[in-house]
């Protein structure tokens, strides 16, 4: 049944396309496409073992916790992710040139023009970058702080995720990005906030593929269960987060005053 009519009645070319398309926005359209295969084991095998796995003898083993806590954050449009820097290194994700080590770094992605230009995007750029396939960026900002306190505009939730989810996480944010002749991300600009970064998106950004798609994709990437038709907005995608099953806990509700920021 397409749009009413029964597929049986239509010519059956017409049936194949809308049946075709039928497919393809349900599948295609809204996900990033994920990682190859072999990518995903490269970094599996390059990553170190977690503490208490036989053969570990590294002096950092015993050090290395099961579990590693991993935030949530969203405006009321927006959300995006915080994670532990020295875990993203360890198992395999590629920085810039020349980044630092800071104790966390908070992602996001979305649409090149609104995060790059400082002004409000006029309705013929918002309808550009929700009605046709636009370059993306994912913003990459260093801080050392207590989540809460960096991110005190923004509502924040925390979970617990096993610590060999990692390179599942690391193979979906290289990606992601562009990579330039050095194999690093290719850096387009400074971040909207922070000390941070702007990364070249490998895909586009275009309706219903936006920046809350890619978080309930990193969601997944860290074991969740996720149904990005149902989180294209920041409120559907923290209803899902915060069910048993994928057990994100609030832990600070926002300031009031927060101004909405880029889709």
């Amino acid at each position: 049944m397409t749009c009413g009519v029964s597929a049986s009645k239509l010519p059956g070319f017409a049936a194949f396309r809308l049946i075709s398309l039928a497919a393809f926005l349900s599948v295609s359209c809204i996900r990033i496409p994920p990682p190859p295969a072999a990518a995903l084991r490269q970094l599996q095998v390059a990553s170190p073992p977690r503490a208490g796995v036989a053969g570990d003898k590294s002096p950092a083993a015993g050090a290395r916790d099961p579990e590693v806590l991993i935030w949530l954050i969203a405006d009321p449009h927006h959300t995006g992710m915080v994670f532990p820097y020295a875990w993203l290194l360890e198992s395999g994700f590629i920085p810039p040139a020349g980044f630092g080590h800071p104790a966390y770094v908070t992602l996001s992605w979305g649409e090149r023009t609104a995060y790059v230009q400082k002004a409000w995007l006029n309705p013929w750029q918002v309808g550009r970058a929700f009605f046709t396939p636009s370059p993306s960026v994912m913003e990459l900002i260093p801080f050392d702080g207590y989540v809460v306190n960096v991110c005190q505009q923004q509502r924040v939730w925390r979970k617990l995720v096993p610590r060999e989810r990692g390179p599942l996480l690391a193979a979906f944010l290289n990606h992601v990005c562009r990579s330039g002749a050095d194999g690093r991300p290719i850096v387009i600009g400074p971040s909207s906030w922070g000390a941070g970064c702007l990364l070249e998106g490998q895909y586009t950004y275009h309706l219903p593929r936006i920046c809350n798609v890619w978080t309930a994709q990193c969601i997944e990437a860290c074991g969740g269960t996720m149904y990005p038709w149902f989180a294209l907005t920041a409120d559907g995608l923290i209803r899902q987060a915060e069910r048993p099953r994928n057990g994100f806990e609030n832990v600070w509700p926002g300031r009031q005053d927060q101004p909405a920021a880029a889709p």
